[in-house]
């Protein structure tokens, strides 16, 4: 197939190296890590190696550990390679026995195949499961061929991953901004006090309560983040004689999908979540707090994750995020140094306005 990728859109001056980069590995059978700040548009930047190797007769597996990543990507990629059957596997789908030369699958399902892949392209590898489980990792590779690419792409890499960038021992090539050229937004810290045993008497710490007031005056959308569903209902209860109309959600929640979506229509001025929307959630206008951030659910990667949610889209580049605390911790540190750090390297690239 000579033309598989029908796009017309324009690659940004941060996605052009890291897309060349992409296909180079492709042609060259070889290892990549993509490292791209959360918005900068990683998808696109597949486009060109996953239509080198289709035309050139090769078999791509786009994995993730997520099954909503999967959904989300297989319109995506089935829209810009039209002539070409995109296969999607996940728990209970449909295509299981397909021969297809792009496949979209979640990293459980790989342990399904032996060196059945010419490309795999891991998607959030630091997200759970597959950041933790060795049987995943394990399922990427023997289900390439012997000679074939493999590339990895995160927005937050692991220390160890960071440090082999860093001293030149790995293949990596980094998107340090957002495709709209204004810098990340840095958490602020503020110290919260003693938050949950205020929350136990039935109030919350000073701070928070006027950082919700402020955000319902203004009329600006708030996502904030909770360390535990037990906590998140108690100061669901406070915010609601706030606000009526503030919501929660979490991954046991049945409503789960129609919350997000009357948030995103801004039917819900505030929006209570876990961990469960620290990533792959697109809201224009919004800024971000966590409650207790020195709950060790929050790791530098989640954080730095939940920091990427404010700020993404060119209308609104910009967004506040507040980590609230009862004590700094390393991840805390970690996650802030890395925003820092990527802002620095994207100006030095010119690929921030400054």
């Amino acid at each position: 197939m000579d033309k598989p990728l029908l796009w017309d859109g324009q690659l940004s001056d941060g996605q052009e190296p890291a897309s060349q980069r992409v296909a180079d590995a492709v042609e060259n059978s070889a290892e990549l890590l993509v490292w791209a700040v959360a918005g900068a548009g990683k998808t696109e930047v597949l486009y060109a190696g996953i239509a080198y190797a289709i035309s050139t007769g090769k078999r791509v597996c786009v994995a993730t550990p997520r099954t909503d990543v999967v959904l989300e990507l297989v319109p995506r990629l089935q829209k810009v390679f039209p002539e070409i059957k995109v296969a999607a596997l996940y728990g209970g789908s449909e295509d299981r026995h397909e021969y297809t030369q792009l496949t979209i699958t979640t990293t459980n399902q790989l342990l399904r195949f032996y060196k059945a892949f010419d490309v795999i392209i891991v998607d959030e590898v630091d997200a759970f499961p597959y950041s933790i489980d060795e049987t995943l990792q394990y399922a990427v590779q023997q289900s390439r061929k012997t000679e074939s690419s493999l590339i990895y792409l995160t927005a937050t890499p692991n220390k160890q991953w960071q440090q082999e960038y860093r001293s030149g021992k790995r293949n990596c090539v980094t998107i340090p901004a957002r495709f709209h050229r204004q810098p990340l937004p840095v958490p602020e810290f503020v110290w919260s006090g003693n938050w949950e045993k205020q929350l136990k008497k039935g109030s919350l710490s000073t701070p928070i309560k006027k950082w919700v007031e402020s955000r319902l005056a203004s009329g600006k959308q708030a996502l904030i983040f909770a360390p535990k569903i037990a906590v998140m209902d108690k100061i669901l209860i406070i915010l609601r004689a706030m606000d009526p109309l503030i919501e929660s959600v979490h991954a046991e929640d049945q409503d789960r999908k129609e919350k997000v979506m009357k948030f995103r229509n801004k039917e819900i001025p505030i929006l209570l979540t876990t961990t469960i929307l620290e990533r792959g959630v697109t809201i224009p206008n919004i800024d971000v707090a966590i409650i207790g951030s020195e709950d060790r659910i929050f790791t530098e990667s989640a954080l730095v994750q939940i920091a990427g949610r404010a700020g993404r889209s060119a209308e609104y580049p910009t967004g506040d995020v507040t980590f609230f605390h009862y004590g700094k911790t390393e991840a805390m540190l970690s996650a802030r140094r890395q925003i820092v750090m990527m802002n620095k390297e994207g100006i030095k690239k010119e690929l921030i306005d400054v």
